[in-house]
């Protein structure tokens, strides 16, 4: 089966003000996740894509695989978004900011 090509940018690419959609699930999201991204499982997503601002998305999970779904799904939709190469694993190695919920240390779960 032949399978398009993601869109996928490294997290370099990614603006400061872009819209990040985390896709992975809760207790990942908790641990750490980019200030200001949105969060919504990647199982949760067809039902809450109406949540979805209408710019260029930047989409990530924990190494890019869900976030790949995802963003085919998206483009099939005819939105505009792009995979984060590497997920919060590569997002954290480039030093890009982390919170976590609770005040603690925040990292990639």
């Amino acid at each position: 089966m032949f399978h398009a090509a993601v869109p996928t940018v490294d997290v370099a690419s990614v603006p400061a003000d872009g819209a990040l959609l985390d896709v992975r699930e809760q207790d990942e999201w908790e641990a750490g996740h980019a200030e200001g991204a949105l969060h919504i499982p990647m199982g949760q997503l067809m039902a809450r894509i109406d949540e979805l601002p209408e710019e260029r998305l930047y989409v990530v999970c924990r190494v890019g695989g869900r976030s790949a779904q995802v963003v085919q799904y998206l483009v099939a939709q005819g939105r505009e978004a792009f995979n984060v190469d590497g997920g919060m694993y590569a997002w954290e190695a480039a030093g890009r900011p982390l919170v976590g919920i609770d005040g603690s240390q925040a990292f990639v779960l």
